[in-house]
């Protein structure tokens, strides 16, 4: 007998390869054929529901292949809303594997989770009995060509039953990418010959359609200066042209040349509030060309929009645009100006004027120590904008922030997991503040059972950092925002990993020696940071709030 459970992993096989998950009553059957499938399907037990979807999201970023996250029905569902939601806002596909109700109706404990799903932005796939693999083939197909996650539903009465022989089903054929005419690349190309300071700015979505080369070559052309948003960080690698990341991660003199610009050449970036410095990164008089697979521009600062894929249009633009002349090229001219530019900002002091660490120069120290091939993780909070600047990222596959698009707390420890599964090669670097290691504690357990080495750097200045710099310094009572001193090294200690507490630069030192000897496992360093210092990102955040700029 072939069950509708097993069907559904039979259908799942061809387009993955990794599962994370948390086993309960409604994904029991499933579980079992995925762990009947192991020659093909490597299953990962997370501890706690958001893990699962949290970790497939990560895995997804670090590689580009789809994952699945599967929970049980009810509270294991409800559990993983909020990284449902975080991959809904980021464009990332998974499908998530779902317990559902029994045909017969909801029970006391049941929950319209179809409903539930769709208020996120989420399509449900509910198999039955007679269709399970042409289902899930449709489930697969929906989440690959729109980048979406959905839930695939499985009732609790079917889960085990025998599944009705179904035809074989191929995968439907992607839609064809969007064409620009040919009269808006002839206007775009006109656009960048005639700048006199242009600037090319990549997104994610350049990474994904691999415009690495085709946008560098285009740069070179029209000698432009280049940058990256975020999550393109390490896109133009260590180029001397290249200001680094754009926004509020940038340093001063990377924003100072960002807004010099009067044609910038936006591939792949949605342009979000980050990006934009809130309005700030381009000079209100510059051309802005956006060129993203979105039905129209997604930001206010666009002047003009072209609808299609980065790495086409910007090799049709590479083949249509004029060279610039040596001597007016802006790289040339400005070259000396951005060599360098995004490392261009304050260490800081060893430590601060409270006696803790600062976060700029211990980010400093790490980017030293740590190897060059490493994949940093994020989770969210005040601390973030440290990394950015400071760590050295190789590639955009390398810096993983699952949580920013959502403004969440809580997912670094499962997305490290989902990182170290995708890249096991890599030193895992996972950036998390207290607070957020509180909420994902789960998962400690699962990075120390599932990578194969990586560096936990828990930035601990024993507060809600974000609120502090936000809302305190505007007179909310700050006792909320506050948490007492947690051990985390021996929490990490007590899970199998090395725990050490980090007090001074000198105790780096462990680190330092623990990298040299190439043993394998998980190290956790307990920073113990200042609240005074205030990242630059954040203090725009509050101008903005206040209405300072």
């Amino acid at each position: 007998m072939t069950s509708v459970s097993a069907r559904i992993v039979s259908a799942l096989r061809p387009a993955v390869t990794e599962v994370f998950g948390v086993m309960g009553n409604g994904n029991a059957h499933f579980l079992d054929a995925v762990m009947a499938s192991s020659d093909s399907l490597h299953y990962t037990a997370v501890r706690h529901e958001a893990g699962a979807v949290a970790a497939a999201d990560a895995y997804y970023r670090a590689s580009g292949n789809l994952a699945v996250a599967t929970t049980t029905y009810g509270a294991g569902f409800t559990n993983a809303l909020t990284p449902l939601a975080e991959a809904v806002r980021a464009d990332i596909p998974l499908v998530l594997v779902v317990g559902d109700a029994p045909t017969t109706g909801l029970r006391p404990w049941d929950v319209d989770q179809s409903q539930i799903a769709k208020g996120l932005g989420v399509t449900t796939f509910t198999v039955s009995a007679t269709r399970p693999g042409e289902v899930t083939t449709a489930a697969l197909d929906h989440a690959l060509q729109h980048r979406e996650a959905v839930v695939l539903a499985i009732p609790y009465d079917l889960a085990g039953v025998e599944a009705a022989e179904e035809e074989a089903r191929t995968t439907t054929p992607a839609d064809p990418l969007p064409t620009p005419a040919d009269g808006d690349i002839r206007r775009i190309a006109d656009l960048l010959s005639s700048a006199q300071r242009p600037l090319v700015l990549a997104g994610r979505g350049a990474w994904l359609s691999s415009a690495q080369d085709a946008a560098a070559r285009l740069a070179e052309r029209i000698g432009a200066l280049t940058a990256t948003s975020a999550f393109a960080a390490g896109f133009f690698q260590e180029h001397p042209s290249d200001l680094g990341v754009a926004g509020g991660f940038a340093s001063a003199r990377t924003a100072d040349l960002i807004e010099q610009a009067d044609v910038v050449l936006v591939l792949g970036a949605r342009l979000n509030q980050f990006t934009m410095r809130f309005g700030h990164s381009f000079n209100p008089t510059a051309r802005v060309i956006q060129v993203d697979l979105a039905v129209g521009p997604t930001s206010s600062a666009v002047t003009d929009f072209i609808r299609g894929d980065a790495r086409a249009v910007a090799q049709v633009l590479l083949e249509t645009v004029e060279e610039t002349p040596a001597d007016r090229r802006w790289r040339n001219a400005a070259a000396r100006q951005a060599l360098h530019a995004h490392d261009e900002r304050d260490d800081g002091e060893p430590t601060a004027p409270d006696g803790r660490l600062d976060p700029r120069s211990l980010c400093r120290l790490l980017d030293r120590l740590l190897p060059a091939d490493r994949t940093i993780v994020q989770d969210g909070g005040h601390f973030i904008g440290w990394a950015p600047g400071y760590l050295h990222v190789p590639a955009p596959n390398r810096m993983i922030m699952v949580g920013t698009a959502y403004q969440t707390i809580g997912l670094g420890f499962p997305s490290a997991v989902g990182a170290a599964r995708a890249l096991p090669g890599s030193t895992i670097v996972l950036c998390t503040g207290d607070g957020g290691a509180l909420m994902a504690l789960a998962d400690l357990d699962t990075v120390i059972r599932s990578a194969r080495r990586a560096v936990i750097v828990v930035f601990n200045d024993a507060a809600y950092g974000a609120e502090i710099h936000q809302y305190a310094v505007r007179g909310i009572n700050a006792g909320p925002m506050m948490i007492e001193e947690v051990d985390f090294a021996a929490l990490a200690t007590a899970l199998g990993a090395r725990g050490r507490t980090i007090g001074s630069l000198d105790d780096l030192a462990e680190l330092e020696g623990w990298l040299a000897s190439d043993d394998d496992g998980v190290l956790l360093l307990d920073c113990k940071v200042s609240q005074q210092v205030v990242a630059p990102y954040m203090q725009e955040i509050v101008a903005a709030a206040t209405g300072a700029r």
